[in-house]
């Protein structure tokens, strides 16, 4: 406390001064109206930027979280558009015996260079995620679960050799085999449609339904070029991809809860 007399004793000059610069300052502000419309404006401008700043900073730190909120909005509209045949039959999404079950994920590992590529997902059987469950971002599929630990999941890109995915022309519903021959991670081929079918550049290409692990439709590319086989009965196209295989982030899986009673079937 002394030493905040002390202070004002030394500076009672400056202080004296200050306040007496900041009274007629006040007054000339009130007494005319140019000088107060004035101050209002800078006051405005300066608390608006750091009103701004201080929401950008907080927009920053709440992106993590808003990315979640999107990420369930997302997942529950692709349930809705994959079974949108039960849908018409039900009240509510809730109600029905939906047969596609999406969830999210996040891709920490992504091979493209190989010629069996496997990507590394940080969802596991902890998330009641298991093998044979399909993948796929926004744009398209990514491939299919293999290897599953507690928090984490191997998946086959269909940037691998051993890949075979059931693909279709979306126009026409003639369907092949989606397979990849090592070459460019922004291509794959699609063998076995048969010549009646009529193919032309830019077509596009979607998953048949045909399997149980991915829904009909699901995008896959276009056509980028085509030529008849050896044989000149099936067509062997070459696919550009919708989905930038060398740069995943998100992705959804695909759970097709019918598929044991499928799979048992089809056994049988």
């Amino acid at each position: 406390m002394q030493q905040i007399i002390n202070f004002i004793i030394r500076n009672k000059n400056f202080l004296l001064f200050f306040v007496l610069f900041s009274i007629s300052i006040l007054f000339t502000i009130q007494s005319h109206s140019y000088h107060k419309s004035k101050f209002i404006n800078s006051a405005n401008f300066v608390t608006g930027g750091i009103y701004n700043s201080v929401n950008n900073i907080s927009t920053y730190f709440n992106l993590k979280s808003q990315n979640r909120l999107l990420f369930e909005e997302n997942k529950r509209l692709k349930s809705l558009l994959y079974n949108s045949k039960n849908i018409a039959k039900a009240d509510s999404l809730d109600s029905l015996n939906a047969p596609y079950y999406f969830s999210n994920a996040q891709v920490i590992k992504n091979n493209y260079s190989a010629t069996d590529n496997v990507l590394l997902i940080n969802k596991g059987t902890n998330d009641s995620i298991k093998q044979d469950f399909g993948v796929i971002t926004t744009e398209g599929i990514v491939g299919i679960v293999d290897k599953v630990s507690g928090n984490y999941a191997t998946v086959i890109s269909i940037l691998n050799t051993t890949s075979s995915i059931s693909a279709q022309l979306k126009k026409t519903n003639h369907y092949g085999s989606l397979t990849w021959d090592a070459k460019n991670p922004a291509l794959v081929q699609l063998t076995d449609i048969p010549k009646i079918a009529k193919v032309l550049v830019g077509d596009t290409i979607v998953t048949s339904g045909q399997s149980s692990i991915f829904p009909k439709n699901i995008p896959i590319g276009v056509v980028e070029n085509y030529e008849l086989d050896d044989a000149e009965n099936y067509y062997e196209i070459n696919v550009k991809l919708f989905n930038d295989m060398t740069n995943l982030e998100h992705v959804y899986i695909i759970e097709n809860i019918n598929k044991p009673e499928i799979t048992n079937l089809l056994n049988e």
